[in-house]
């Protein structure tokens, strides 16, 4: 049972409380069970304090001490604090098994080496907070904000992260064997041996993570993640030629067409967007050098590109027609067409008019024999995404996968 004359004193004044604490560090606190709600105990002393099973919800703890320099810290097993403000709160150490921490606000709190094992932290803010080596295994952090958070060496195995956000947090080492990321936002979240062990990263946003260096990834991993961003792959050490052969190791997925992208420097926005997404969809692809000094050593050097791939995708505009560079790899793409009698290389999208009322030969020789992608649109996410699916089923290479993708995209 709680002790109810110290339970007094905390309510009462809490820079009486501190100075009392101080004064009597050896003796035990026990708050086992008390009802704290909407309590105000900003700033106050609760190291080594046992509030097992105690009720905070909504209470005020921003910049409360819970840590000790004893072993241990504050035991908040089984606590509920749904709400609480724990915002700058030292948890070092601290206790939390099974708390409900639910929209709880831990922004800036430091919880190294606390224990939240099978805590309840679905919508709590856990921004910039530090949690370096906590054991948060088992945990729920559904749609936690844990941008910014020091999370060096945390304990995630087996925890719910669906749709959590990771922003730019230090994930080095963090250990997510067994835990759901689906959804969640990891942008610029710092990886250096972090372990993704049957790890569910489905539909998790993973382009733009900071590889310092390799990580743990599994064939559960890929298994259940189903499709993984190239960049995030080779971030985490997997080799091209492994990357590559992902598609057929793991399912029975459709095989593409490799391009060799031909574009003007001018429309180096949507060749950005556009090969990222070749890439991430399993479609192996090289930018063709626009911007450099055409002479024999780049002709032969483009050649041996275009040779080296299925089909020379040229991206059609104002700037790429009136570009010399784009009309050679063109003429390569026609001349190795004619001579091995292949079916066609050239593979045209467009990005305006231009082509279609253009008077060079070869862009009109295009408009005349080939049937051209439109991506006109590209700047409106819906419309970019029907041509870019018209054109990922175009590059199937099996005719019968090809024709079951245009199915499903009527």
């Amino acid at each position: 049972m709680a002790n109810p004359e110290q339970l007094e004193r905390l309510k009462n004044s809490i820079a009486l409380w501190n100075e009392w604490r101080r004064r009597n560090r050896r003796v035990p606190i026990d708050l086992r069970g008390v009802d704290l709600c909407r309590v105000v105990l900003t700033e106050a002393d609760l190291g080594e304090t046992d509030l097992s099973g105690a009720i905070l919800m909504g209470a005020n703890l921003s910049r409360a001490k819970f840590s000790s320099s004893n072993l241990t810290g504050t035991d908040l097993t089984g606590a509920i604090l749904p709400n609480a403000d724990l915002a700058g709160a030292n948890l070092t150490k601290a206790v939390l098994s099974m708390a409900n921490l639910n929209n709880a606000d831990l922004s800036a709190a430091i919880l190294s080496r606390a224990d939240l094992s099978a805590g309840v932290l679905t919508g709590a803010v856990v921004s910039k907070a530090n949690l370096f080596k906590a054991d948060l295994s088992g945990a729920n952090l559904s749609g936690a904000d844990l941008r910014e958070a020091e999370l060096s060496g945390v304990d995630f195995r087996r925890g719910i992260l669906h749709h959590t956000d990771l922003r730019r947090a230090n994930l080095n080492a963090a250990n997510f064997t067994e835990a759901n990321l689906s959804g969640a936002d990891l942008t610029e979240a710092v990886l250096l041996g972090t372990i993704f062990g049957d790890t569910n990263l489905a539909e998790a946003n993973l382009d733009s993570c900071t590889h310092l260096g390799s990580c743990i990834i599994d064939h559960g991993t890929l298994v259940k993640s189903v499709k993984l961003p190239v960049s995030f792959l080779r971030g985490c050490g997997l080799p091209d030629q492994f990357i590559d052969s992902i598609p057929s190791l793991f399912s029975h997925a459709v095989q593409f067409h490799s391009c060799f992208i031909s574009y003007s420097t001018k429309d180096q926005q949507f060749a950005d967007r556009l090969h990222a997404d070749l890439q991430n969809n399993g479609v192996r692809c090289w930018f063709a050098p626009e911007d450099l000094k055409i002479g024999d050593h780049f002709r032969n050097r483009i050649d041996k590109g275009i040779r080296l791939h299925d089909k020379l995708l040229i991206i059609l505009s104002e700037h790429s027609v009136q570009s010399p560079w784009v009309a050679i790899e063109v003429e390569s793409a026609f001349e190795r067409e004619y001579r091995q009698k292949e079916q066609p290389v050239l593979f045209p999208i467009r990005l305006d008019d231009v082509v279609m009322k253009t008077g060079e030969a070869w862009a009109a020789d295009i408009r005349r024999t080939r049937q051209i992608g439109d991506f006109t649109c590209w700047k409106d996410h819906d419309s970019y995404q029907r041509a870019f699916n018209r054109l990922l089923r175009d590059l199937i290479t099996d005719e019968a996968d090809a024709e079951r993708a245009s199915v499903l995209d009527h």
